[in-house]
């Protein structure tokens, strides 16, 4: 069912709006104000899927009320009502982030057209919403080692700041995840985090994949196609594995920190840039400094905060936090209900020697789910964790 406000101090027009309304569709809930005080009241205290608004009314105006709204970060569609000589201000609400407005005396088609695409776009944006809850639950920390906890309560200081970060560890450590909070902590979450895998991307296309490039510039650049520092504009850039990115792309992720500028592959021109860069390796950048395959110079850039993700082995009371964790989720994949790992498996699992982390574990836990038995006993362990 959706609930529709309609604030209007004409009551000849709220009567014919919430006839209108009721009568196209019998599971829309609507609700009348008389006045934008009452209103604006009325939308605090209910989760409204659409709300109908005067603009000249007594006790507090409907520009007011959509300011109000605004500022309290209330997602809820406005659609302004305006007289003959509103329709400036109406056309004003909508700069203001009103959805749309109509006006008196209403067009019945008009209305119940904007009715339904507000409607749709509330809905759209409860979707958006469940779908960042599942995206943040796919990058959840489990852990509460001491290691893991530190990075935790560093992720809390840095993350909202424009600070650089880079992110060490070895392969299988998580060092996205650790990105991924950066992001969704910062205030720039409701923008995107791009990630870039430069170990993945041959030399030759790595500045084309950052900067974009201008038709013609190369064989097969067929049309003008933006980067991924465009992309990530107002968001957050991940440069993952960025020990692997050639000398002459990292001399331009350099003048893009220097000066929030960058140039497409082909051109002259400058694109200007407002991107959070977190980078993330697996090598020693100081001894790939030594041997002249990284600039010192974009090392200090990237490296105003530095975080070491911990190897699995040097967290081994989070493993059985872990294995729960894993096997909740994979239960949750394969539809299934989750498999209990003994006491003995669980023991044996936080001795193992893991050199792929917790990307290893991951797998071991899965493996064991399907080949064990009903609760994955030591023996299971035995039989089927090795390497």
């Amino acid at each position: 069912m959706s609930t529709i406000l309609i604030i209007e101090d004409e009551a000849a027009i709220r009567r014919v709006l919430t006839k209108i309304i009721s009568e196209e569709n019998d599971s829309y809930q609507v609700d009348n104000a008389e006045d934008g005080l009452e209103g604006l009241k009325m939308i605090k205290s209910n989760d409204y899927d659409l709300v109908l608004c005067d603009i000249k009314m007594p006790k507090m105006d409907g520009v007011e009320v959509l300011k109000q709204v605004t500022e309290a970060n209330i997602d809820v569609p406005m659609v302004m009502i305006s007289g003959h000589g509103d329709l400036d201000t109406a056309v004003e609400t909508m700069r203001m982030g009103a959805f749309d407005y109509i006006s008196k005396p209403p067009d019945l088609n008009r209305l119940l057209n904007t009715v339904r695409n507000a409607l749709d776009k509330k809905q759209l944006v409860v979707e958006n919403k469940q779908l960042k809850k599942k995206v943040s639950k796919k990058y959840e920390m489990i852990g509460d080692s001491p290691a893991i906890n530190h990075i935790k309560e560093m992720i809390n200081k840095v993350a909202p700041t424009d600070a650089r970060v880079l992110i060490t560890g070895s392969n299988g450590t998580g060092k996205e995840l650790v990105a991924h909070w950066l992001h969704e902590k910062s205030p720039r979450y409701k923008k995107p985090i791009v990630e870039v895998n430069c170990a993945a991307i041959p030399s030759e296309l790595i500045e084309s994949e950052l900067f974009g490039h201008v038709k013609g510039s190369f064989t097969g650049a067929n049309k003008d196609r933006a980067g991924k520092f465009e992309a990530a504009n107002g968001g957050t850039i991940f440069l993952d594995e960025i020990g692997d990115m050639s000398l002459s792309a990292q001399a331009k992720v350099l003048r893009a920190l220097q000066e929030n500028k960058i140039s497409r592959v082909g051109s002259d021109k400058d694109i200007k840039v407002d991107v959070r860069v977190v980078a993330a390796t697996n090598k020693d950048l100081k001894k790939e400094i030594e041997a002249n395959r990284f600039r010192e110079d974009l090392y200090h850039r990237l490296a105003v905060i530095l975080i070491k993700v911990p190897a699995l082995n040097d967290r081994r009371e989070d493993i059985p936090l872990l294995i729960t964790h894993f096997a909740k989720k994979i239960a949750e994949e394969q539809g299934n209900a989750p498999k209990i790992f003994s006491k003995a498996a669980i023991t044996k699992l936080k001795e193992y020697n893991w050199t792929g982390n917790i990307r290893e574990l991951r797998n071991v836990v899965e493996r064991l789910i399907i080949l064990g038995e009903k609760e994955v006993s030591g023996k299971d362990v035995d039989l089927f964790a090795s390497k």
